[in-house]
């Protein structure tokens, strides 16, 4: 944890030793009584807590607090609901790069017990998003929503953005030659990446009704988390992000 992230209403309630949080305090970063570590709130400013108080059950922390970091990218994910591991990597890496919203669609391809997986009907996978945000010294998270069929999350889109669809198979370019506008930066990119197996014919037709343009990552056929990391690094450097 670079960043440790606490929810608005846990600052005011001790830290129970058996959080995680509150182990890497004590045994990663070694705090004593007194120390300070560098701690977010879910969503709002970056700060210092402060280890106030230690008892066998639980640290008391006390925190000050600064101004909140830059908003996340205006970069949206739509993707076929990929296996729970490789959903969690998605998650976590999609979070640490900055990207505004992630949006796991039932794909037709796709395995439909992908969504029935503990990942989403417990809530774990918010734990992950929140890791992301530790990683990058960063309390922001995205926007996710899981589930739906591609119809309506397109539908659901801004209006104003640019739509690139990733396809090996009737992609007309590379996502590097595609035009993307420098000079506005606050313009939303979506990014749309199929389920494992590809897409069908239906919704690449969807696709293109929906103003999306075709483009691929090269001739070498990627995992999906790997896509995800190369493609959106490739638009936060188009756009100047990085």
């Amino acid at each position: 944890m670079n960043l440790i992230l606490f929810e608005p209403a846990e600052i005011a309630a001790p830290l129970p030793l058996q959080d995680p949080r509150a182990q890497h305090i004590l045994q990663v970063l070694r705090r004593c009584v007194g120390d300070t570590f560098d701690a977010g709130l879910i969503n709002g400013p970056r700060g210092k807590g402060t280890l106030a108080a230690l008892d066998p059950l639980a640290l008391t922390l006390t925190f000050t607090w600064g101004s909140a970091p830059p908003p996340l990218d205006p970069i949206a994910l739509v993707l076929g609901l990929p296996r729970p591991q490789t959903a969690r990597k998605i998650l976590q890496e999609a979070t640490a790069l900055g990207v505004g919203a992630l949006h796991f669609f039932a794909a037709e391809k796709g395995e439909p017990n992908y969504g029935q997986s503990a990942l989403w009907s417990s809530g774990e996978w918010r734990r992950h998003l929140i890791a992301g945000a530790e990683q990058a010294f960063d309390t922001g998270l995205p926007n996710v929503t899981h589930g739906h069929p591609l119809a309506k999350v397109l539908e659901a889109l801004p209006a104003a953005a640019s739509r690139l669809a990733l396809d090996n198979y009737e992609a007309g370019m590379a996502l590097s030659q595609f035009h993307l506008l420098r000079e506005n930066p606050s313009t939303p990119v979506i990014l749309a990446l199929g389920p494992e197996r590809g897409w069908s014919a239906r919704e690449r037709e969807l696709l293109r009704v929906h103003g999306f343009t075709f483009v691929h990552l090269g001739p070498r056929v990627l995992r999906t988390e790997t896509a995800c990391v190369a493609a959106v690094s490739l638009v936060k450097a188009k756009l100047g992000l990085m």
